[in-house]
């Protein structure tokens, strides 16, 4: 075996080490942790992973929006706001 195909094989994970890390994926899933488990395809898991981080970047988003409303319709100071926020 060459060293470069040694060297991809020993960094690449095995194919139980892939279906466990799937699994995983799939548990971390609010909408998967409330119901049973059930194995579904890698590809169903990973585009249900792929929309929850969309809809968690679109919460981040619409939050950072309100807050900066909020910001720019009250007199507090950003730094008492920033110090609230990080409590």
């Amino acid at each position: 075996m060459s060293s470069s195909r040694k060297s991809l094989s020993s960094r690449c994970p095995r194919e139980d080490e892939i279906s466990e890390l799937i699994f995983k994926l799939q548990a971390l899933l609010p909408e998967r942790r409330c119901r049973h488990l059930r194995r579904v395809s890698r590809d169903e898991v990973l585009e249900e992973v792929c929309s929850y981080i969309r809809k968690l970047h679109k919460q981040v988003d619409d939050t950072s929006e309100r807050i900066s409303q909020l910001l720019a319709s009250t007199d507090l100071d950003a730094d008492v706001l920033r110090s609230l926020l990080q409590q």
